[in-house]
């Protein structure tokens, strides 16, 4: 027996996070919850970095290997705000005070007040198997 879903239904999801991600941070700790993602180290959070986001830093497009997927664009001379090592980015919807993704970047050693940039990357949602 087969198994699909429709585009339209994994374009819901990518539509959830396009439509509603206004902020992204660069995190010390893989952060579990919105405050955690969003204050800053040393004030309740896991946050060294962030970068407020539009729907114009997404595009979907059919996935590497199946299913659909969202780009987010490049963002390049981040401010760093507090020192750390960052090993997580994080997405976050701040008027409804939502973790919305979280994946893992390359640990790297940031410093208060240098800049970090975060190439573009996807989001994929396989198709089922």
């Amino acid at each position: 027996m087969g198994k699909s879903t429709d585009n339209v239904v994994l374009d819901a999801a990518l539509d959830h996070i396009v439509d509603n991600c206004t902020k992204m941070t660069i995190c010390e700790n893989e952060p579990t919850t919105y405050n955690e993602a969003n204050l800053a180290k040393g004030s309740g959070g896991k946050a060294l970095a962030d970068q407020t986001l539009s729907s114009s830093d997404f595009t979907k497009a059919d996935g590497d290997v199946s299913g659909r997927k969202v780009t987010v664009a490049q963002k390049a001379n981040i401010t760093v705000d507090v020192s750390g090592t960052a090993d997580h980015r994080a997405l976050l919807d701040v008027a409804n005070s939502k973790l919305l993704q979280v994946t893992t970047v390359t640990s790297q050693a940031l410093v208060a007040a240098n800049t970090v940039t975060v190439p573009a990357h996807d989001i994929e949602i396989q198709d089922p198997t």
